[in-house]
């Protein structure tokens, strides 16, 4: 699960953030002022920072040094709107800039872009004895091909980015179907059970009483 950092000292807008991110399946830390962020940029591994450029302590222009040195990616969400304050951004190595007010579609879109570019070598996942393919969508092991239908590699491929997470039904249906939960029915149980089947994976992917679903960590199976 890619780790972001956000770097916004208005808490209503920050917890705003973090609430949509993390309904999106990221993991999300928040720093209130320039020097938490930069103490968190050096104690811990991000994927990605939201950056607001006004912060209190160390401004967002100087904390683009600190994820620069990193190669940590940046966007930029601020009031500053100017087109001399976005070209300053990006000439100082930021990814894109966003600026208030802005809508979280557009944000997650924006995050998502960004993400994908700078991981673009995460393209092949392992995940016990099998390697999933994101770009060709075939999964394999030991180099033969295991059939999946459409659902259940997107099925599969959510657990997995989201491994040792208990994930809610309604959220795995919501991201693999993309519909409204209310008509989930039995859909997302009788399509874990035919992933489970066919990977052979009885124990990997765990029920989790009331909530939904969880795969395993490698440590985590006898």
């Amino acid at each position: 699960m890619y780790r972001i950092l956000v770097a916004e000292d208005e808490e209503p807008i920050a917890n705003l953030i973090r609430m949509n991110l993390t309904k999106a399946g990221y993991t999300c830390i928040w720093a209130a002022d320039g020097e938490e962020a930069a103490n968190l940029l050096e104690k811990e591994a991000f994927d990605l920072v939201l950056l607001d450029i006004m912060l209190p302590k160390i401004d967002g222009y100087e904390l683009m040094g600190y994820a620069a040195r990193l190669e940590i990616p940046v966007i930029f969400l601020t009031a500053l709107g100017s087109t001399e304050q976005k070209v300053r951004g990006l000439k100082l190595g930021a990814e894109d800039y966003l600026t208030k007010p802005f809508e979280i579609a557009e944000l997650l879109a924006r995050v998502e872009v960004v993400l994908r570019r700078y991981h673009k070598m995460d393209t092949v996942l392992h995940v016990f004895d099998i390697t999933i393919d994101t770009i060709s969508r075939m999964v394999e092991r030991d180099g033969e091909l295991i059939r999946l239908t459409m659902k259940e590699f997107d099925l599969l491929l959510l657990l997995a980015q989201n491994r040792g997470i208990a994930l809610y039904r309604d959220k795995i249906y919501e991201k693999v179907w993309g519909g409204d939960s209310e008509s989930m029915g039995r859909t997302v149980d009788i399509h874990i059970q035919r992933l489970k089947r066919k990977l052979n994976w009885d124990r990997e992917i765990s029920t989790i009483y009331k909530v939904g679903y969880r795969l395993e960590g490698e440590d985590s199976i006898p």
